[in-house]
């Protein structure tokens, strides 16, 4: 049988976009892609790289009291969110321009419209045109979850965050994972009264549980308002605001509230359920180790299939795939060990094994330290790292590394190159530390904080 394309990517993210170049433009495949949104996908356009500059931007108060404490004689003015707004929007023009041109030298086809699935080879686009296709690949990411409450049109996700008319001057951020998390640090330090509320015992599950705890405390000493154990009831439009009503009895108004209660996979009416196919619980696309759904013809990747939802795990799995189908090597990227890195403030880098997960596993050991840095103990602030490291006792492998600190993204990737090579603790202690630095730490802990 004859096909348009060998391989059709529903979803120009990350993912979808990494597929489609190497298939394309390493293994010389006929490739089409449809986008119907922004080209860059979540990351690109309303994710990580948007994020990761207002993280940058909330950060400057800080260094701004420092350097006073070192010295100088600077003062804070008025933060211009219009003009920040402004350079932002520029940066992702110019990131979507760059995914672009990837695609395009790759000799990629764009389409610029939605596409569904018709049958196992067979897509439909938005203008009604169908394509055939040898494979296709679905890599439409996720989306923002809302839970269905009174009020929650008056709420807004992490996709509009970007696009504020202005900054409010109360904000209540709705939700305990990284995204609500970083976006509550992010508010605070651009200036906003920010509460959070969460309904489980402890921000940031599936973390370390030393390490969460430690991140919370500074974020309550920073002056955010953490209530655990709390949900929100329903929302009401106010003549000053939007009145939260909570579980736990509290009535509180605010200028924005955020949700950021976790993200679905973006499965919804693209006819994967005509193709057979069984979705998860959330809408999730079950694949096997090569990304493979139980139709042959049909692949996902990303956030879509609901494995690990980071940016770096879908371009690998996209790699991998075009590898594996067009490049003749066979490729299962392996979903071990992947480090992550909270954008809070501090940061917390983790890799590996938790305390908990690893004392359920087998005997460990548990070195950590937690300790005033340097920089800003000179500025007379009572910030804390905290350095851990969670070790088998029978290999004396180093199962997980979790960090809390200031640029502790920058430090785990490090990490995460020694412990996925296998390195014991005594690898560790063989490394000369490099003083003075924070992580210096790391390769300095002697004994055991204690055993499990």
């Amino acid at each position: 049988m004859s096909f348009d394309y060998d391989l059709f990517v529903i979803g120009g993210g990350s993912g979808g976009v990494r597929a489609a170049r190497i298939a394309s433009g390493e293994y010389g495949a006929k490739v089409g892609l449809a986008e119907e949104s922004r080209m860059g996908g979540t990351c690109v356009i309303r994710g990580c790289v948007p994020k990761k500059l207002m993280v940058f931007a909330s950060a400057f108060p800080d260094a701004i009291e420092e350097a006073q404490a070192y010295g100088w004689d600077v003062q804070a003015g008025a933060f211009d969110w219009t003009r920040f707004r402004t350079r932002l929007e520029a940066e992702l023009d110019r990131l979507e321009g760059a995914y672009r041109n990837t695609l395009t030298n790759a000799g990629v086809t764009i389409h610029d419209e939605r596409a569904v699935i018709v049958d196992a080879h067979r897509v439909r686009l938005a203008s009604g045109q169908e394509v055939t296709a040898k494979h296709i690949l679905v890599a439409t990411g996720g989306w923002p979850f809302v839970p269905d409450i009174p009020g929650k049109e008056l709420a807004i996700t992490s996709n509009e965050m970007f696009h504020l008319p202005a900054l409010p001057k109360r904000a209540l951020v709705v939700g305990g994972g990284y995204i609500a998390s970083e976006f509550a640090c992010i508010l605070h330090g651009l200036g906003v009264k920010v509460s959070q509320f969460y309904r489980g015992a402890q921000i940031l599950r599936g973390f370390d549980e030393e390490a969460r705890g430690h991140v919370a405390n500074a974020m309550r000493a920073r002056g955010i308002d953490i209530h655990c154990g709390t949900d929100v009831m329903r929302l009401e439009k106010t003549a000053s605001g939007i009145r939260a009503v909570a579980t736990d009895g509290t009535e509180r108004e605010f200028d924005l509230v955020l949700y950021a209660t976790g993200r679905r996979p973006n499965t919804t009416g693209l006819g994967l359920e005509g193709l057979g196919l069984t979705l998860g619980r959330h809408g999730e696309i079950p694949v096997d180790r090569f990304s493979q759904t139980a139709v042959p013809s049909v692949y996902a990747v990303g956030d879509v299939t609901g494995r690990i939802n980071l940016t770096p795990v879908a371009i690998r799995e996209g790699h991998a795939f075009a590898d594996t189908v067009f490049g003749a090597k066979p490729t299962a990227f392996d979903h071990g060990l992947v480090a992550s890195a909270v954008f809070t403030q501090p940061e917390l880098g983790s890799v590996g094994l938790s305390e908990e997960a690893a004392r359920e596993q087998e005997p460990i050991e548990v070195y950590a330290t937690a300790f005033r840095p340097m920089k800003t103990l000179f500025a007379g602030k009572q910030d804390r790292v905290l350095m851990k490291l969670i070790v088998s006792q029978a290999t004396r492998k180093v199962l997980g590394c979790h960090i809390v600190a200031a640029e502790a993204g920058e430090l785990i990737q490090l990490a995460a190159v020694a412990i996925g090579m296998g390195a014991t603790k005594e690898d560790f202690d063989r490394t000369v530390a490099v003083h003075p630095t924070m992580a210096e730490e790391l390769v300095t802990m002697r004994k055991p904080t204690r055993t499990a």
